[in-house]
């Protein structure tokens, strides 16, 4: 009893990591390793080169920066789930009961900084901290999906040191080792079911109820990335960057506590016996583990220089989620917990602009499509209901001086009408209904140059 528990929890703990991030990349990729790309749906982000925080999004883009440079700043992401119920159940069939959660989005904000050097002609230096996976659902206790998830958060850190050498006047090259760290806490209900009379020669009804569960689990890992810079012309840059899978070795605990079911049955006024049920259920804190592999991205970006105030720039990306197509729990003495997510390859495409009104003004703007992982309703949980969605995206940047600069950002997320009807697993039952969805980002970076 108390490792099939603990499985069931820390199975539904890993399916939100892989689903989590609707305010942001497919999937739970945080794109928002600085704000000053925010302004133009990150359009161009390998090709850059515009501030420090470039070094994050390709290495080999810090040789546009000479000297010695610096930049910091922070997203702010609401996103908005709000659920209307279309017929889920139990696990054994009946109705939940509960209302609809409310709305489950949640404010995070997404911090970073940046550090460049140029140490010769030739070669630089970088460092990039930011938050790479990230944010949180989170619905109202006890509604019709508790089953699935009730909250789950996650955040990361990501300390990327890299470098980068200028191959020829126009063609560079970068590379960096990447350490991430993950926490994650999670929380949901657990099914507990009645035994009617009869049922197994009982002699009278033996009330369930619901079991409260939380996993609060982390870990770290290590990867690296690559990338390389071409000035085609004096007017074009393109920009390509790999960064690689990172597997995650998560330790932590499940948690479990009586919530709804009866510790005692009253046969008469004044007159109860124990609960049965009660007394087997497995309360208390469990160690759990489990891997998941953090999947690769690829970035191919252009810069193209219009004329004297026009600046277009493009983003093709690719993230491989397929590295994820089911979850693996073990537990030392007992068979293997196994999802089944199927989940696929996602791309996104952004194309923005720079207008440069005048030496102290310049404005952004962009538009990009970005797609889930998300393979149909029957594989989309409650942890976070990802589907595709479109950016539309405005900013500008203030130059107080030719070394120093703000920029500030706004992008909001159309969400595609996003249905639901999870019944992956048995012992949450099935969640049928609709999402209506939508993100606000607000972000502001300051940078310099020494």
């Amino acid at each position: 009893m108390k490792t099939h528990y603990t499985l069931k929890t820390l199975s539904a703990m890993i399916l939100g990591l892989g689903t989590l991030g609707i305010a942001h990349g497919a999937g739970f990729q945080l794109l928002e390793q600085n704000a000053s790309g925010l302004g133009s749906a990150y359009a161009g982000s390998a090709a850059s080169g515009e501030n420090a925080s470039a070094t994050y999004f390709n290495p080999a883009s810090m040789t546009l920066l000479p000297g010695m440079n610096v930049s910091a700043g922070a997203v702010a992401i609401k996103p908005s789930f709000k659920f209307s119920d279309g017929g889920s159940t139990n696990p054994l069939g009946g109705s939940p009961g509960g209302g609809n959660g409310g709305d489950a989005g949640s404010l995070g904000v997404v911090p970073n900084a940046h550090f460049t050097w140029q140490m010769n002609p030739r070669l630089w230096l970088g460092l990039s901290v930011g938050a790479p996976f990230g944010l949180m659902t989170d619905y109202d206790e006890g509604w019709v999906g508790r089953y699935h998830s009730e909250k789950f958060s996650i955040e990361s850190i990501n300390i990327n040191p890299s470098i980068a050498f200028k191959a020829t006047d126009t063609l560079s090259i970068g590379a960096g080792v990447s350490y991430t760290h993950l926490d994650a806490d999670y929380r949901k209900a657990q099914f507990v079911p009645s035994i009617p009379t009869g049922a197994m020669g009982n002699p009278i009804p033996l009330p369930g109820g619901d079991l409260s569960a939380k996993v609060k689990a982390k870990g770290d890992g290590w990867g690296w990335n690559v990338g390389v810079l071409w000035q085609a012309t004096p007017d074009t840059r393109f920009g390509l960057s790999y960064r690689s899978k990172v597997k995650i070795d998560a330790d932590g605990t499940t948690t479990l506590r009586n919530r709804s079911v009866p510790t005692s049955i009253a046969l008469a006024p004044g007159m109860s016996i124990p609960n049965p049920i009660a007394g087997l259920l497995p309360l208390g804190e469990y160690d759990a583990e489990t891997t998941v592999e953090l999947p690769d991205t690829a970035i191919f970006s252009v810069v193209h220089q219009l004329n004297d105030r026009w600046t277009l720039l493009g983003d093709v990306s690719w993230t491989g989620w397929s590295s994820i197509p089911e979850l693996k729990i073990e537990n030392s003495g007992v068979s293997n917990s196994t999802l089944d997510l199927r989940f696929k390859d996602a791309w996104r495409v952004a194309l923005g602009a720079h207008y440069k009104y005048s030496e102290s003004w310049t404005f952004k703007g962009g538009v990009a499509w970005d797609q889930s992982p998300v393979r149909d309703d029957a594989f989309r949980p409650s942890s976070l209901p990802d589907n595709d969605r479109y950016w539309l995206s405005l900013g500008a940047q203030y130059n107080f001086n030719k070394n120093t600069s703000i920029d500030v950002g706004y992008a909001h997320l159309f969400v595609k009408s996003t249905s639901v009807n999870n019944n992956s697993s048995k012992d949450a039952g099935v969640l049928k209904g609709d999402y209506d969805s939508s993100a606000d980002l607000f972000g502001v970076q300051f940078s310099h140059r020494f």
